[in-house]
């Protein structure tokens, strides 16, 4: 629908929940290139998709619905590579989507704020190359680099 959208009308932006996340990123298919094409830019929410991303146990949801065991033990996968990297999933989560360059903003529910303080951690370049040696990450997907750096119009790295 959004792709549909950014096509057919003139929009600057566009919010998508949950399709541009370390489990998801289906967006790049479609809607990015899209984006791209028309001058649109992406905030991305539902970065912890429904939460797997803050606990991903057995009792995590995914999509606002229980989660079903293969995207369980593919949050869990994605988190032990990051405790490999003493980062929290949660900052992982919410600074993976910042890498790439159709996003403008990412938005996070008030429901159950996560420390913004995960915006500051330093994420190693390595975790996220461990994401793709580890099949986790698709070899297209940008990855950040270096250290995130928050201005009044974006967070950029």
């Amino acid at each position: 629908m959004l792709t549909r959208l950014v096509k057919n009308c003139d929009l600057d932006l566009v919010l998508l929940a949950g399709r541009y996340t370390l489990l998801d990123q289906s967006a790049m298919a479609d809607l990015f290139p899209a984006c791209r094409a028309h001058g649109t830019k992406v905030v991305v929410g539902g970065v912890f998709n429904s939460g797997i991303l803050l606990d991903p146990s057995p009792r995590a949801r995914y999509d606002c619905a229980p989660a079903d065991a293969a995207i369980v033990a593919k949050a869990r996968r994605i988190e032990e590579v990051c405790d490999r990297h003493d980062v929290p999933l949660a900052a992982a989560a919410l600074q993976f989507p910042l890498a790439h360059p159709q996003i403008a903003s990412v938005l996070i529910g008030a429901r159950s704020v996560p420390d913004l303080d995960l915006l500051e951690v330093i994420i190693p370049d390595a975790l996220w190359h461990d994401l793709r040696a580890n099949g986790l990450l698709p070899d297209d997907v940008p990855i950040p680099s270096g250290p995130l750096v928050t201005t009044p119009e974006r967070s950029v790295r």
